[in-house]
């Protein structure tokens, strides 16, 4: 497994951080977000280091499959069953504040602000 010892998503993944884990499996981990913009507002990251969608897509593309699963399942254990939005923010000009690639799972009632 690769993974960066200053990154706060290795670290929660390791263990190391405390998080409150939504769902796991071998190649990705769910955890709700600690500034939730949404009532349901969960991050899937990969269980390896890759530090952002160009990244991971290079390196694994079956690993975006898995990152989309992952949040899909997410979504059905979560109960939004009235739709959700998925966010992959890509570098500083896109928002990514976190250099390890995350999904964001959003939802739990209407989601306004972004065209759909």
């Amino acid at each position: 497994m690769t993974t960066d010892p200053s990154c706060l998503f290795c670290k929660i993944v390791a263990g190391e951080l405390p998080s409150t884990l939504v769902h796991e499996d071998e190649r990705t981990v769910a955890f709700r977000d600690l500034h939730p913009a949404a009532p349901t507002h969960v991050l899937v990251v990969p269980r390896d280091h890759h530090a952002d969608l160009a990244a991971v897509s290079a390196a694994d593309p079956g690993l975006v499959a898995d990152l989309v699963a992952a949040a899909v399942e997410v979504a059905r254990k979560e109960g939004l069953d009235g739709g959700h939005r998925l966010v992959v923010n890509t570098g500083a000009d896109g928002g990514q504040t976190v250099f390890h690639v995350h999904l964001h799972v959003l939802g739990g009632g209407p989601i306004t602000g972004l065209a759909g």
